[in-house]
This record gives C-alpha cells, structure tokens and sequence, in this order.
C-alpha cells in the first residue's frame, strides 16, 4: 500500500477556529439590538454587499454606508466600528494548539480565509496571528473568496508544497469538500478534541 506523504504545511481558517467568526449573524444581531436597527432591513442590505467587501472590492466606510449609515444615524461610523471589532474573540486552546504543532513539525501555517480588510487586519495584530502565521490568503488581499477552488490554489502555490503534504482545518463542511477535491487532506473542525485525534492520526501529534 502508498505510504502517504508527511504533512509539511497547515491551512487554517480563522473565523470558527482560530476566532469568533469576525462579523457573524448573532454579531449583527446585537448590533441592530444595540443601535436600534431594523434588524431585516439590515441583513438584507448587508447580504447584497458583503461578498464584495470581503473580496476586498469595498473599504469599510464604504460596506457601511450601504449597509448602516444610508440614512442619517444618532451614533457615528467610529461607535459602530468599535462595536464590530469587539466581536472578535479568541479560542486560546487553539490558538496554542497551532503554534505547538508549528514548533514541534516545523510546519509551515497558512491561513486561508474570508475575511475583510479592516476586520482581518484588525484581528491579525489583536490577537497576534503574525507571530505564527507565514502567510495570509484573506480573501480581501487576494480577491478570491471560498468556496472558489483558485483561492486554495492560490495557497497551494504560495506555500510551495504539494496538496499531499498539506492539511486544512476549517469549520464549515463545504469548504473542507472543496479542499479534499483538490487533494488537500482535511479536518472539519468541531471542538479541539476531536481535531486533536484528527491531527495525530495524519502524524502531527500534540503531546
């Protein structure tokens, strides 16, 4: 039976792995609840537009005035901006799984994301993603946005490594799909534990 190759690199989402999603629906939720929105009229405009936005083809001052501030508002761009910053959190346990993993393979870790600009950057220096991340394909730097299959290849040439030597661990189930077509081994990724028994059993064990 082929041997399979060893893994050299992770892809790795950021929103639902590593982060809270950066501007999820429960987020806008409690926007809307806090800033007295009509919570339907803005998902609405909010679903016309924000693919856009995270592509990178939109600033936020820009995504909001179509989605917040097309009428006149008791509150600012900056309050409202504040508000969808402190959404994002942290998952510390696998935050540090990562930089284990990193440092005991000597693995190469590549985000490939959806994330948009002002967001991504934001939550790149928050939470200090630099420290361990080699390179980051955010839909909003590269104008490509998952579920499309170039982003992943995108990836796959920048790392310079071959699908077989490469393993993602993302959260939504279609993209994992997308990724194994490509030949990109990958882990749907539901609590640590379980991604934990995932990892070891492609040879990347975290004890």
């Amino acid at each position: 039976m082929k041997r399979r190759a060893p893994i050299t690199t992770l892809f790795v989402d950021i929103g639902g792995v590593l982060l809270t999603d950066g501007w999820q629906r429960e987020s806008r939720r409690l926007a809307a609840k806090a800033f007295h929105l009509d919570f339907s009229e803005m998902e609405e405009r909010h679903h016309l537009t924000f693919d856009t936005y995270e592509e990178g083809k939109l600033t936020l001052v820009e995504y909001l005035d179509r989605v917040v501030f097309y009428k006149k508002r008791p509150f600012t761009r900056a309050q409202f901006r504040r508000f969808m910053f402190a959404q994002s959190k942290p998952y510390p346990e696998m935050i540090e799984l990562v930089c284990r993993l990193k440092a005991k393979h000597g693995l190469k870790v590549i985000v490939v994301s959806n994330e948009a600009r002002e967001l991504n950057t934001y939550r790149i220096q928050k939470f200090r993603l630099d420290g361990f991340v080699d390179a980051f394909v955010s839909s909003c730097f590269v104008h490509l946005r998952k579920p499309d299959t170039d982003i992943f290849r995108l990836a796959l040439d920048l790392a310079q490594v071959p699908a077989e030597q490469v393993l993602y661990i993302e959260n939504t189930a279609m993209f994992v799909q997308i990724a194994e077509g490509l030949g990109i081994r990958s882990i749907l990724h539901t609590d640590r534990k379980s991604t934990c028994a995932k990892l070891a059993s492609s040879g990347l064990q975290n004890d």
